[in-house]
């Protein structure tokens, strides 16, 4: 049995249209990387520490000044490439780009609906590959001696929790938008089997002060 704990970016560019405005933190970005680096030092111990190759995971690993653990990038914990999808089946669907957090939050459920049946343009990363790939960077960083903490995004960790869970894609989608800014979230692999332990816990930010810096979006 091998416990480990994935931790999604930090804020990033809200209301951005394509990936590239959208990969960098914001500054409570940084911030809430930073606060939860402090409650690591103080609470828990890892012994490595791995992350994407995007900008927005790349600046949170480093803003949580664990510098003292091993550090590696992996592309394979890279998220879904959703700007693509998103442009992707407004071309062929109809489906309108969201402006707003409600219009988002319906837009989820039609693209992760559109890209599992394989309705999307050539050459975007196809949905059987994308959860072979996470599962793939999981079953690695397994295999490393010790406590490790992978920093990754809600796409990669919505999958493993529907896949761990069973969900149908609706419930996928309700789990993509419930995964908060730096919430931390431990899976357990039992031979082949992918186990949920936590979901989206905040101990970083669940204090009166800090309630404004929970953020999904």
């Amino acid at each position: 049995m091998t416990e480990l704990t994935l931790i999604r970016h930090g804020q990033a560019q809200t209301g951005a249209t394509d990936e590239a405005s959208y990969d960098r933190l914001s500054d409570l970005g940084h911030e809430q990387a930073r606060w939860l680096g402090e409650y690591f030092r103080e609470s828990l111990n890892f012994d490595h520490l791995l992350s994407g190759t995007l900008t927005r995971q790349i600046e949170t690993a480093q803003s949580l000044g664990l510098s003292h653990i091993p550090y590696r990038q992996d592309k394979r914990l890279n998220e879904l490439d959703y700007f693509g999808l998103a442009h992707s089946i407004k071309a062929t669907h109809g489906v309108a780009f969201p402006e707003t957090a409600e219009e988002f939050a319906s837009h989820i459920p039609q693209v992760l609906e559109i890209w599992r049946t394989g309705e999307v343009a050539e050459g975007l990363e196809n949905f059987d590959s994308f959860r072979l790939r996470i599962l793939s960077a999981l079953k690695d960083a397994a295999a490393n001696e010790g406590r490790v903490l992978l920093v990754t995004s809600t796409g990669v960790i919505a999958t493993l929790v529907a896949l761990s869970l069973g969900l149908d894609i609706d419930m996928k989608s309700k789990m993509f938008l419930a995964v908060g800014h730096t919430s931390t979230h431990k899976f357990e692999l039992r031979g082949d089997d992918l186990h949920l332990t936590q979901f989206g816990a905040t101990p970083h930010l669940d204090r009166p002060d800090r309630v404004y810096a929970r953020t999904h979006a």
